[in-house]
């Protein structure tokens, strides 16, 4: 609840959702999105996938700090799905980029499914992982979420009840 203030908003700090998948990491990045959007601060929601994909077009054609300046215009970013898939280190470079533009000045919120010390498989590179995770954690509130997917708990019920 306290998240919902957008207190963290103001002061610049991010939030990082970790869990397995179907957990609600995303719904609840979206909803303190929606939150925030209802008063009136700018507001972001892309995959992280998206998101490289975005800044590795941006590199090729020499337009890099423009979609970093547009990134940026953003008090709260929502990067949904870190960590699904291993990156190259030109792209785990532009991802550091664009948070290091953020870091103290702007809010971000990041949903995972894996935990920090898995962070440097996904970015390939252990140094860059590092800074990263420096960045980001600073002021950060971590929230470790635990439990059986919400997608598959139908499916499992309706299993059970089969039986």
């Amino acid at each position: 609840m306290d998240l919902m203030t957008l207190r963290f908003i103001e002061n610049a700090e991010n939030i990082i959702f970790c869990g397995t998948p179907g957990v609600g990491k995303t719904n609840l990045a979206v909803s303190i999105g929606i939150e925030a959007a209802k008063h009136r601060y700018c507001v972001y929601f892309i995959t992280f996938q998206d998101l490289i994909s975005q800044l590795k077009k941006a590199a090729s054609e020499n337009r890099l700090e423009t979609r970093i300046k547009w990134f940026y215009r953003y008090k709260l970013l929502i990067i949904d799905e870190l960590g699904y898939q291993k990156m190259d280190v030109d792209s785990a470079n532009l991802f550091f980029n664009l948070i290091a533009k953020r870091y103290k000045k702007l809010s971000t919120v990041i949903t995972t499914n894996r935990p920090f010390s898995k962070w440097s498989d996904i970015f390939q590179e252990p140094v860059l992982t590092n800074a990263l995770l420096d960045r980001l954690l600073h002021h950060c509130s971590v929230i470790n979420i635990n439990g059986p997917s919400y997608r598959l708990k139908d499916q499992m019920q309706y299993m059970i009840e089969e039986n």
